[in-house]
Parts: structure tokens; C-alpha cells; sequence
């Protein structure tokens, strides 16, 4: 399965700054074919287990790979399956961050999926093998999953979820941190927007939003 283990510092080819060490594991464990430390800007797509949009959410993730943009998700259910297999179907880079350690598969319906990404692409866990799937191992992705991205765009949500867990921890980061409009009736989402959180409502309008927050985060 060629896993190894490094530190986040070896992953990402820099040192954290103090806010990032705050709640970041030492070291992960990785299985893939992407070159580390990583290369390009990575972008999270996350949304729920039950997606309404799932059109929308193969747009956006098209999107971004049409712009050279690394697609980073958690393998769940839902948005985060249809952001893994549209990068895949498209051509481009994807980046599963596991709620389990890399020798299990959750949910079980997406070994197949883990086990291409992991000998095509890349999979992390900061689980160590043979780990049990505790609750709170969810969370702790999430937070990951922020941190090694540069940025997040939100496709769908609904409150108390594990989404909305991943968009307060973009922010925590200092990620930009995108909401697709249409969850914009969310009063958390709103809160978000006061925290600097962007909306949009068209590919387009995300790429120039994403262009720009970039670039005025990582110049």
C-alpha cells in the first residue's frame, strides 16, 4: 500500500505558523502518487451527506480543475464523493483527508474510490494504522483538512454538521473561505460572512473571488 509517515511540516514544505500548530497533528500518514511536499494550490470542497445540489457541486469542483486547482475533501458521503470523482473524471489532482487510518475504509462504500486515490492521487490520515473510527475523529479531519489547504469552498450545509465544523476551522486559519449563495438563509452562514467568509453565486464568480483572495493571502 506504500504508506508513510511524515510531518505536516514535510507535507507542506514549510514550518506552521503558531496559529496553524494549534490543534494540528505532528505527523500523518500518507499513500499516493503526489509528490510532497505538495505542490499547487489546494482547494477544500465540502458540503453535506445528502446533497441537493449535485449538479452545482460537479460544476464547481470542474471549475476548479479547469484552473489547475488540487481538490481537497474528506471521502464522505455526498458532496465530498462527487468533489473526489469529478477531479478524477476531469483530469485533475484530488486529495482525500480520512476520518480512519489508511489500511480501513469509511464510509465502506468508498474503499474503491480510497484505494484509486491512494495508489493514483493522494490519501492522509493522522490515524495510525490498524486505529479504531472514534467520533472524534471526525472533527480532527475536518480541521486537517483545513489546514492543509489554502483555501474552502462550501457547496452545502446544514447547521451542527461536520461543514459547518470545516468553515469555522477555515477561518480560524485565515483560509478565504467561500459559501455557495444559496446557503446564504443560514444564520451561521451569515455569522461566517461577518468573519470574512465570501459568497458567490457562479463558477465564475468563484474563480475571480478565489483568484483574488489568494493572492492577497499568499503573495
Amino acid at each position: 500500500m506504500g504508506v508513510r509517515k511524515v510531518t505536516i511540516e514535510e507535507l507542506l514544505g514549510r514550518p506552521l505558523s503558531k496559529v496553524e500548530k494549534a490543534n494540528a497533528p505532528k505527523s500523518v500518514y500518507v499513500a499516493g502518487r503526489l509528490e510532497i511536499p505538495l505542490k499547487g494550490y489546494r482547494v477544500a470542497v465540502v458540503g453535506t451527506r445528502t446533497p441537493m445540489w449535485v449538479e452545482k457541486a460537479k460544476a464547481i469542483t470542474a471549475a476548479l480543475v479547469d484552473q489547475g486547482y488540487v481538490i481537497v475533501s474528506g471521502l464522505a458521503r455526498g458532496i465530498d464523493t462527487i468533489a473526489h470523482t469529478t477531479a478524477i473524471l476531469k483530469g485533475g489532482k484530488t486529495i482525500a483527508v480520512l476520518p480512519c487510518p489508511l489500511d480501513r475504509f469509511y464510509p465502506p462504500s468508498n474503499r474503491g474510490l480510497q484505494l484509486r486515490i491512494m495508489r493514483e492521487h493522494l490519501a492522509i490520515s493522522q490515524f495510525p494504522l490498524g486505529a479504531e473510527i472514534a467520533v472524534g475523529n471526525f472533527p480532527k479531519r475536518n480541521r486537517t483538512m483545513a489546514l492543509i489547504s489554502h483555501a474552502m469552498v462550501m457547496v452545502e450545509a446544514r447547521s451542527g454538521g461536520g461543514t459547518m465544523i470545516a468553515g469555522w476551522e477555515a477561518i480560524r486559519l485565515r483560509r478565504p473561505l467561500l459559501i455557495y449563495e444559496g446557503l446564504s438563509h443560514l444564520p451561521w452562514v451569515q455569522e461566517m460572512k461577518k468573519s470574512g467568509a465570501l459568497l458567490f453565486r457562479t463558477e465564475d464568480e468563484l474563480l475571480e473571488l478565489l483568484k483574488r483572495a489568494l493572492t492577497a493571502e499568499w503573495r
